[in-house]
């Protein structure tokens, strides 16, 4: 299977998730008016499990290095399968209330203060679970990442001020997202070997290990996803009936949803065997300031601000360089 050995190369794949997982959402834009998220969601799970097996059956199943796919998951362990799917579980429920917390609170409230929540506990108990970095690097760099999404939501605020009344359903919401979100990581990681090149026995390989995370996905979707549709927090209720009037068009950008996000988890997933899991996942929660960037510079969602407003933008964005470097030099 492949499997990194440079540690460039993880920061790399690293970099290459905080994009993927900052700019998924893009596609949400190329759906149809009428096309609600519920109904774009669950093409977004599907495109999660899509790609987690075709990476299974290729990258995953070749090479002389680890354990194939099927003959990984032949060998593992129920209890380390079944960690790898309450993974995908625990993402998905926190990925679905986050949504939901935007739709109460606004972007500019729910999304810094989840994602900002999940970024911190995420790199506090994936370093504990596995000790790899400098901590004072580490954590003085999520610190600093921390303050830019703060510094980002100021920035929305300022922006839409008088356009959206407070929600504190929607805060708590978006509160309990991002504590979840900072668990989903350590269930996927704690199933796996830790030396990807010679797996232990009974653990799962990378790649295993996403195709569980992404069946947990799919199968949770039924649960949370169909009560979202049943009981909405905006709009009226759908049905799955809504979901087969979709174009052909909605339902693969909804795919393409899922697979961009899913090559961010999967790329992210493999680095942690060379970054360690609390720096690989403290490097991809910055997705927050990408996402940032493309409503800065592309959908010109600040188009009305002052200077003063643009002048913490880039602040934010200098914080965010400076707490991503400090966190690529905290690997020992």
């Amino acid at each position: 299977m492949f499997i990194i050995h440079s540690y460039s190369i993880a920061i790399l794949f690293c970099i290459i998730t905080m994009f993927c997982w900052g700019s998924w959402a893009n596609t949400t834009k190329l759906s149809s008016a009428k096309w609600r998220f519920e109904l774009f969601y669950w093409d977004y799970a599907f495109g999660i499990l899509i790609l987690s097996l075709l990476l299974a059956f290729t990258i995953g199943s070749s090479g002389s290095s680890g354990r194939g796919f099927l003959v990984d998951i032949k060998q593992a362990e129920n209890a380390n399968l079944l960690s790898a799917f309450i993974g995908g579980i625990v993402f998905n429920l926190a990925n679905i209330l986050l949504v939901s917390a935007i739709v109460l609170a606004g972007i500019s409230v729910a999304f810094p203060v989840g994602i900002g929540i999940a970024l911190i506990l995420g790199v506090i108990v994936n370093y504990t679970s596995n000790p790899q970095g400098n901590a004072t690097l580490l954590f003085g760099g999520v610190s600093l990442i921390a303050v830019a999404i703060l510094l980002n939501a100021n920035a929305y605020r300022q922006v839409n001020k008088g356009t959206a009344s407070f929600s504190v359903k929607g805060l708590v919401i978006a509160i309990l997202a991002g504590v979840l979100m900072g668990f989903f990581y350590k269930y996927v990681a704690v199933s796996m070997v830790a030396d990807f090149d010679l797996p232990e026995v009974g653990k799962l390989t990378p790649y295993t290990a996403l195709v569980l995370f992404a069946l947990g996905i799919v199968a949770s979707n039924f649960v949370f996803n169909s009560f979202l549709m049943r009981f909405p927090f905006s709009g009226t209720k759908l049905s799955i009936g809504d979901y087969f009037k979709g174009s052909i068009k909605d339902h693969l950008v909804g795919i393409l949803g899922g697979i961009i996000w899913h090559i961010g988890m999967s790329f992210n997933i493999i680095a942690s065997g060379k970054a360690g899991p609390a720096i690989s996942y403290g490097l991809g929660q910055g997705a927050t300031i990408v996402a940032a960037i493309w409503g800065i510079f592309i959908w010109k969602e600040f188009s009305n601000a002052s200077k003063k407003t643009y002048r913490n933008l880039y602040f934010m964005l200098l914080l965010y360089i400076i707490g991503i470097g400090l966190i690529i030099m905290a690997k020992n």
